[in-house]
């Protein structure tokens, strides 16, 4: 399966090696991953704005770019559902919807596509690892189970992880949002710092080593408010334990 890597802004520029994990997972499963030059953003920031002529021009540099692969995939919830939910409303819909049914989030590619029964993963990660889903996960791609609605038959995410050897996946007591949302954390800034503790606190709750999230934006958020106050936590984007590159002994310091 060719398949195309999209690696989104943030990732690029502040956690490349969950771009490169997920490249590792990707090829581990048997596909042909290719790295599109002169990628950018997919426009999020500006659909969120209202700036829809600039997110066009962002929209049609992307089908440029990815048209003609089998699959898009990227390690980005609320990348992906920009991609196949905001495109489809722009004006001449249809150029974009290849792009917008093929275009997933790792995990959900690995359930989906690749299939939970052909998943292997090799290294153990022996630790309780605490699982922030999103709102994008949940509320737009449905990859994700809310603790509260329980609307969907399983947690794709969750199901991935599993196949991880010796890890235990811990789902929070309620699932809301950490309070980053973009620009909502620069224009509310403390009911953002406020609801991103509240998360922290519920996962510390269930004694977990290290909290793990499909979108690194959420993580970044609450690690960073984690940071700030000293609180003895971990974070990590899930391609980053699928591709074996956290030390689980060094989450346990």
């Amino acid at each position: 399966m060719r398949v195309a890597l999209f690696v989104p802004c943030y990732v690029d520029q502040f956690y490349p090696e969950a771009a490169m994990a997920t490249l590792e997972v990707l090829q581990a499963h048997g596909c042909t991953v290719e790295y599109p030059r002169g990628q950018t953003c997919c426009g999020q920031p500006f659909f969120n704005n209202g700036l829809l002529d600039e997110a066009y021009e962002l929209a049609e540099r992307f089908v440029a770019l990815f048209e003609g692969y089998d699959a898009i995939v990227a390690p980005s919830s609320s990348c992906v559902a920009t991609v196949r939910h905001r495109y489809g409303t722009l004006s001449d819909a249809e150029r974009f919807a290849h792009i917008c049914s093929h275009t997933y989030e790792l995990c959900e590619f690995l359930h989906d596509v690749i299939g939970p029964e052909r998943l292997r993963f090799e290294r153990p990660f022996p630790l309780r690892v605490g699982l922030h889903n999103s709102c994008h996960a949940i509320r737009e791609l449905h990859e994700a189970r809310s603790s509260e609605e329980m609307t969907d038959p399983f947690d794709k995410i969750a199901a991935v992880l599993a196949k991880v050897p010796d890890i235990e996946v811990v789902p929070p007591g309620r699932d809301e949002c950490c309070g980053f949302g973009g620009s909502f954390s620069v224009m509310e800034p403390e009911v953002s710092a406020a609801m991103g503790l509240d998360r922290i606190a519920d996962h510390r709750s269930n004694g977990v080593d290290l909290i793990a999230g499909a979108d690194r934006s959420c993580l970044m958020h609450m690690e960073g408010l984690a940071r700030k106050r000293g609180i003895p936590i971990g974070f990590a984007h899930v391609a980053e334990i699928l591709a074996g590159r956290i030390d689980p002994k060094e989450c346990k310091k």
